[in-house]
C-alpha cells in the first residue's frame, strides 16, 4: 500500500511536468569558492520574479527549469559576497558560479527575503547544520574546537557527561546514531575515552545532524544522522593552518595538484602532553592522534573522483604492565557523474575499520578486537522538474565481526591463546526521496527504503533448548545462562537468518505565510548492528554484534510536528518541536551480566521496547555583532522488557524504567560578541538534570561481609548538572587577508569551578568503617590558551 501511494505521488509529478514542460529551460552547474574553487554545499540559486530557487547538492551541483526568457538571478551563501546578474535563457545552460567571502567581518552577509522563505517551505524538519567556524568559536575543555560538544548544544542532543564518549539524541542510545564521515561509517566518535573527538574541525566542510524526519537514503540506524564531509582541497593556491594548544595541535595543508582541476587535503592533529609526564615521574600514558586525507580530481565537466581517508589511534598505557589501543581507519573512492544537465550521479566504494587492542603486560597476553565492513554505494538524483526531484539509490555492506582473540605476549607465558568466533553478514538496502512542490504553500518529501540483513555463516553457533539461550530460574527467581544443547556448523556462504523491512518516510511543510510554517515528519527505520554495553556511555571496549537467530533487528517508528518562524529578515529565528519514537526490540541485559569475551552473548540478553517523547525549543539570533542561540529541551526516555511468560517478571518486573540518556531537561545558551576587529568573545552555559542511576538502598551481613541490596533500575538520578564556558579570540592584525594570519583563543571552561558529579560510588570508609557516598567529578576549572594561524 505505501508503494502504490508513493509511485501514485510520482507519476502525478511525471505528468504534471510533461503537461507544463514544453518550452521551458534547464539552467545547471557548479557553485564554488573563488579562492578555493573547492565546491560550496546548500546555496542558494534565486529567481525572485518567479518565487523559485534551488540549492546545491552535497558535491555543488544545482539544476533548476524554468520558463524560457529573461530574468534577473541571484545567488546567495551565508559568509559570501551575493552574486546579482540578468541572465538570459533560450535553450538549456551549464553555468558555473563562483563566491568570495564577505570581507566585512562584522556585516558578513544580509540574507534576503526570498532566500529565507526557501528554507520555511522546505519540508525537511529535525536537522540541525553547522559550519565549521560555529564549531570553533563554542570554548571547550583544553580549548580544542570539538564538533561533538557542539552538536550536544543543540536541542534534543545530549551526552553522559564529562569524559564520556559518544552521544544521545532524542532519548536514543549512543548505538543507535549513524556517524557518516565522507559517506564512510565511523564506530567510535571520541579520542581519550571522549574529551575529544575524531573530527579535525580545520578538515570540515559540512555538518549536518538528522533527530528526525530522516530521508530515505539513510538507514541502519534509528535514533539520528551525523553527516560529516570533509573539505576537498584549494585547487588554485597552495594553503596552511594550524592551531599551537596547551596539550595538542594540528596541522592541515591543501594545494593544487593540477591548477584548477585537482587537489590534495593532508591534516593531522596529536597530543603531547604525555612526553612531559616523565619529569614529574610519572610513567602513565595518554594520547591520540589522527590523520584526514582527500584527493580530488576534475577529469572533465561530467566527472569528478575523490579518493578520501582518515587513520586515527588513542593510545592509553599504565607502565610497562597495561596498554590499550584503538581506533577508526576509513577509505572511500568517490566518482561524480553528470549524466544530464538533469542527472547527478555519485559511486562510492568504502572501507572502514574499528579496531580495539590491549597489551596486558602484568598477565602476558594480548586481546584485540574489531569490526570491519566493505561498502559499495550508488546514489542517482534526478531533478525532473522545478517542483519534482527523485533521490533514488542502492548500497550494499559486508560486515565481518571480530569480537576477541587471546594471544599470548611471551612463549611461556602459560596463556592459551584462544578465538573467540568471528560472525559475518551483509546489509542490502534500495531506496527512493522524492521532493515535491504541491502548490506555492505546500511542500511535501516522501520515500520509502527496503533493507535486508543477511547473517551469513560462521564457524560454530550454540543451539538451545526451544531455541531460548536464557531461562528463568523460579526457584531463586533471576534470569540465567541456558546450557547450550549442542552447536550448529555453516558454510561461510550460508543464511543463518535473514531480515527484510519496509522503511516509510514522510515530510510536510505548509507555509502559513512568508516567514512562517508548520512541519510535520513520520519516519520508519531499522537497525541491525547492537552495540553491547551496560555502561551510561560507549567505552572502547564495548562490542558491536549482528542481528541474528537470537538478537532481532531495532525497529524505530517516529512522529514529529513543528512551527518554524522567521522574525526581521532572518535576523532572529524560532524552530518548536515535539516528537514521539518508539523502538522494538531494544536490547536489555540481565542482572550479572558479562560482556567481556564472551562467546555467547544470547546468554544474557533479552529483547524489550524503548519509547521517548519531548518538546524542542530553539532560538536564534543569526546577524548582528551579537549572536547564539537558546535551546531547551523538556524530554522522557524509557525502556522495558516484559517477562515472555505469565510466570517470568521480566527485567525490573516488566515494569517501563528511565535509561542511563534520560535527562527531563535540558538547556543550552550560547553566544558570541564581536566587540572590534581584534576581539570577539564567546560563552555557552550547560544547565541538565542529572541522569539516571541505580543506587543500593539496603545492606545484609553475611559471614562478615557488608552485601549491598540495589533497587529498581535508574530509579534514582546523580545531582544536576551545570557549568558556564568562556572565551576571547584575539586577531593581531585583521586587516590582513593575505600571507600569514593569526589570532589567540584564551578560554575558561567551568568557570566557577563547580565539581558535577560523573558518578556517585557507595564504600565502606577504611578508617570509619561506616558506609559513605563518594562523588568523582572529572574537571573543576580549566583554562586553556591556543594559538592559531593560516598562510
Amino acid at each position: 500500500m505505501t508503494t502504490r501511494i508513493l509511485w501514485l505521488f510520482i507519476i502525478i509529478g511525471l505528468k504534471s511536468h510533461d503537461v507544463f514542460s514544453q518550452d521551458k529551460v534547464t539552467l545547471s552547474g557548479v557553485v564554488s569558492d573563488a579562492e578555493s574553487n573547492e565546491t560550496l554545499i546548500g546555496v542558494n540559486i534565486l529567481f525572485p520574479e518567479l518565487q523559485t530557487g534551488a540549492t546545491t547538492n552535497e558535491y555543488g551541483f544545482y539544476s533548476i527549469t524554468i520558463p524560457k526568457g529573461t530574468y534577473q538571478l541571484v545567488i546567495s551563501y551565508l559568509g559570501y559576497s551575493d552574486i546579482s546578474e540578468t541572465i538570459f535563457l533560450e535553450e538549456n545552460l551549464n553555468k558555473n558560479f563562483s563566491l568570495s567571502e564577505a570581507i566585512e567581518s562584522l556585516n558578513e552577509v544580509v540574507i534576503k527575503e526570498n532566500v529565507e522563505k526557501l528554507n520555511i517551505r522546505k519540508p525537511q524538519m529535525s536537522i540541525n547544520s553547522l559550519t565549521s567556524n560555529t564549531i570553533k568559536q563554542i570554548p571547550v575543555v583544553f580549548g580544542e574546537a570539538d564538533v561533538i560538544k557542539a552538536i550536544t548544544l543543540l536541542p534534543g542532543v545530549t551526552n553522559a557527561g564529562e569524559g564520556s564518549s559518544g552521544f544521545n539524541v532524542r532519548g536514543g542510545a549512543a548505538d543507535q546514531n549513524l556517524i557518516l564521515l565522507d559517506e564512510a561509517t565511523i564506530y567510535n566518535s571520541s579520542h581519550l575515552f571522549g574529551f575529544f573527538s575524531v573530527f579535525n574541525p580545520d578538515a570540515i566542510k559540512d555538518l549536518k545532524l538528522y533527530k528526525g524526519g530522516i530521508p530515505a537514503r539513510y538507514g541502519g540506524r534509528v535514533s539520528s544522522v551525523l553527516d560529516i564531509y570533509q573539505k576537498e582541497g584549494n585547487s588554485n593556491k597552495f594553503h596552511v593552518n594550524g592551531g599551537i594548544g596547551l596539550i595538542s595541535s594540528r596541522l592541515l595543508a591543501e594545494g593544487p595538484l593540477n591548477k584548477g582541476k585537482g587537489s590534495f587535503l593532508l591534516g593531522g592533529r596529536a597530543t603531547y602532553a604525555h612526553l612531559f609526564l616523565p619529569l614529574f615521574d610519572i610513567e602513565n600514558k595518554a594520547f591520540f592522534y589522527d590523520l584526514n586525507t582527500k584527493i580530488s580530481y576534475r577529469l572533465n565537466q561530467n566527472n569528478n573522483v575523490y579518493l578520501s581517508g582518515y587513520f586515527g589511534r588513542d593510545v592509553f598505557s599504565i607502565t610497562d604492565s597495561f596498554k590499550n589501543t584503538y581506533g577508526n581507519s576509513i577509505l572511500n573512492f568517490r566518482w561524480n557523474h553528470l549524466f544530464s544537465d538533469k542527472l547527478f550521479s555519485n559511486l562510492s566504494l568504502i572501507y572502514s575499520d574499528y579496531y580495539y587492542g590491549l597489551d596486558l603486560g602484568f598477565i602476558e597476553f594480548n586481546w584485540n578486537s574489531g569490526i570491519r565492513n566493505f561498502n559499495l554505494k550508488y546514489d542517482l538524483k534526478h531533478y525532473i522538474s522545478n517542483n519534482i526531484k527523485l533521490q533514488y539509490g542502492l548500497n550494499s555492506i559486508y560486515h565481518k565481526f571480530n569480537p576477541g582473540e587471546i594471544e599470548p605476549s611471551t612463549p611461556d607465558s602459560g596463556i592459551n591463546a584462544e578465538k573467540l568466533i568471528d560472525k559475518y553478514a551483509l546489509e542490502n538496502a534500495l531506496y527512493i526521496d522524492v521532493e515535491q512542490q504541491i502548490s506555492n504553500r505546500f511542500m511535501v518529501s516522501y520515500g520509502l527504503r527496503y533493507s535486508s540483513f543477511l547473517r551469513l555463516g560462521q564457524d560454530e553457533l550454540n543451539t538451545y533448548a526451544n531455541d531460548q539461550a536464557v531461562i528463568f530460574n523460579e526457584d531463586l527467581q533471576i534470569y540465567e545462562k541456558a546450557d547450550p544443547t549442542g552447536t550448529e556448523k555453516f558454510k561461510r556462504s550460508d543464511v543463518i537468518e535473514s531480515f527484510g523491512n519496509f522503511e516509510p518516510r514522510l515530510a510536510l511543510a505548509y507555509e502559513l505565510n512568508g516567514s512562517s510554517s508548520i512541519k510535520a515528519s513520520y519516519n520508519r527505520m531499522s537497525q541491525y548492528l547492537h552495540l553491547l554495553s551496560n555502561t551510561s556511555s560507549p567505552t572502547p571496549l564495548d562490542i558491536w554484534t549482528p542481528s541474528g537467530k537470537y538478537v532481532k533487528p531495532q525497529i524505530l517508528d517516529q512522529v514529529a510536528l513543528g512551527y518554524f518562524k522567521n522574525f526581521k529578515d532572518n535576523t532572529y529565528s524560532l524552530e518548536i518541536e515535539t516528537f514521539y519514537k518508539k523502538v522494538k526490540n531494544r536490547i536489555d541485559y540481565i542482572d550479572g551480566a558479562d560482556l567481556i569475551a564472551n562467546n555467547a552473548i544470547e546468554q544474557i540478553i533479552l529483547n524489550g521496547e524503548a519509547k521517548a517523547y519531548g518538546l524542542e525549543v530553539l532560538f536564534r539570533k543569526n546577524l548582528g555583532r551579537f549572536k547564539g542561540w537558546f535551546a531547551y529541551t523538556l524530554a522522557n526516555s524509557e525502556q522495558r522488557t516484559p517477562g515472555r511468560t505469565s510466570n517470568e517478571p521480566g527485567i525490573n518486573n516488566g515494569e517501563w524504567y528511565k535509561t542511563p540518556y534520560d535527562k527531563t531537561h535540558d538547556i543550552s545558551i550560547t553566544a558570541s560578541y564581536n566587540l572590534t576587529e581584534k576581539w570577539s568573545f564567546n560563552a555557552n552555559f550547560l544547565f541538565q538534570t542529572g541522569q539516571p542511576v541505580t543506587y543500593p538502598n539496603a545492606q545484609y551481613e553475611y559471614n562478615g561481609l557488608n552485601i549491598p541490596n540495589y533497587g529498581l533500575r535508574n530509579e534514582y538520578r546523580l545531582p544536576n548538572y551545570n557549568r558556564l564556558d568562556i572565551s576571547a579570540t584575539y586577531v593581531p592584525k585583521p586587516e590582513k587577508i593575505k600571507d600569514w594570519q593569526s589570532e589567540w583563543v584564551f578560554g575558561i571552561y567551568n568557570v566557577y569551578n563547580r565539581r558535577n558529579a560523573a558518578s556517585i560510588s557507595f564504600q565502606q570508609n577504611s578508617e570509619t568503617g561506616v558506609n559513605e557516598a563518594v562523588r568523582l567529578a572529572i574537571f573543576g576549572i580549566v583554562p586553556s590558551i591556543s594559538y592559531n594561524f593560516k598562510f
